[in-house]
């Protein structure tokens, strides 16, 4: 499991921008992820919204801000289109990275167990280190609580 102050696991995903996005080629900037579970989901939907909204604020401290779920580009894709999310959303088809990031996760809902994303948030300093993770997010304000600890960095 990745921790504070540890390397921030590197990876290469296709964005619903376009193109590749490397977290290595990021280096110099600090970088924020939010792992989500599925797009057009109800919470899935108000987090993106919320980074989305928040975006050039997080721009302005230099900041990449950036969604990861399993859902792929297509998915992505539509889901951006239909709540105009300013936030590029990063597809993990193979779930590859969840598992590095240590998101996939068994979930128990109403007695059935099941793997999931299990929400959470990474930010990541502008030498590539961990400098904080959120574990278990709740979405009403956590968008707001991840720009004041880069505002802290």
């Amino acid at each position: 499991m990745p921790a504070i102050s540890d390397p921030a696991p590197d990876f290469t995903l296709p964005a619903s921008t376009g193109g590749e996005v490397a977290l290595s080629a990021l280096r110099g900037a600090p970088v924020v992820l939010f792992f989500y579970p599925r797009d057009d989901t109800p919470g899935c939907t108000k987090e993106s919204i919320a980074f989305s909204q928040l975006l050039p604020e997080f721009a302005a401290k230099g900041a990449h801000v950036f969604g990861i779920s399993r859902d792929s580009i297509v998915k992505h894709e539509k889901f951006a289109a239909k709540h105009d999310l300013a936030v590029p959303l990063l597809s993990d088809t193979d779930g590859a990275v969840t598992e590095a990031y240590d998101v996939w996760v068994e979930k128990n809902m109403y007695g059935r167990k099941s793997m999931g994303i299990e929400r959470a948030t990474y930010l990541i300093d502008a030498s590539g280190n961990i400098a904080q993770i959120w574990r278990k997010v709740k979405v009403p304000g956590h968008a707001e609580a991840v720009l004041d600890a880069l505002r802290a960095l």
